[in-house]
């Protein structure tokens, strides 16, 4: 289950709680790479303490930009799968096998689903709805969560998203989605059990609405993901 496979942690200003997630996740025996996206804080070095590899962005990129770095130190470090964790405990180190299992069966992009697990998204409940039935339409899967950030990603996929992966707000899930099946990867999606952010603060942007409906834009007239 574990050969092969990288955990790869973003992390912006999450000291509180980054150290917490390394010691979950290599208490299943995985190595962690954590990409500190320009804290202001003592987030590296608390990743580091726990024991996990850590590699510093300059400035505060976005989560899109800090996954493509690492998927990129995967690609170059010969890994041939990636599992992406949140550094803000809101992604149990319990539901790892649960996607790497899916990912053994030959999935190239599983999506940890969080609404069998009784999680809440509130206000933004008629969004990821909307947001769900979009996507699924237009990359032939039905993904009840399309804005997860817990997922693994595999060969071949990786190494396409090692090259270009979304960097803009929504982009690292939503958008990611649509490149996987315009690739034509096979996209599965599992239940998982997630939690409520409990350290840390979420990321936003003053632009949320406008990102929004580009993304809406883009799923509408996208292109149909291909078969391959």
């Amino acid at each position: 289950m574990t050969h092969g496979t990288l955990v790869v942690t973003p992390a912006h200003d999450e000291e509180e709680s980054v150290g917490l997630v390394v010691e979950g996740v290599r208490g299943l025996g995985l190595p962690v790479l954590v990409v500190d996206d320009g804290s202001t804080d003592n987030t590296a070095v608390a990743a580091s303490a726990a024991g996990a590899t850590v590699l510093r962005l300059p400035v505060n990129a976005g989560v899109g930009a800090a996954l493509r770095t690492g998927f990129r130190y995967a690609v170059r470090h010969g890994f041939k799968r990636v599992v992406q964790v949140d550094a803000d405990l809101q992604h149990p180190p319990e539901g790892i096998p649960l996607l790497l299992d899916a990912a053994d069966e030959g999935a190239e992009l599983v999506i940890g689903s969080r609404f069998d697990s009784g999680y809440d998204p509130g206000a933004r409940r008629l969004g990821m709805r909307l947001l769900s039935a979009l996507v699924s339409r237009r990359i032939g899967t039905r993904v009840t969560d399309p804005t997860s950030g817990f997922k693994v990603v595999t060969e071949p996929l990786l190494s396409e998203f090692a090259r270009s992966y979304p960097a803009e707000y929504l982009g690292d899930t939503v958008e990611a989605l649509l490149q996987a099946g315009s690739f034509g990867a096979r996209i599965v999606e599992v239940p998982v059990p997630m939690e409520q952010r409990t350290a840390g603060v979420a990321t936003t942007t003053r632009h949320a609405a406008g990102q929004f409906g580009r993304v809406l834009v883009t799923i509408i007239a996208g292109r149909p993901a291909r078969p391959r």
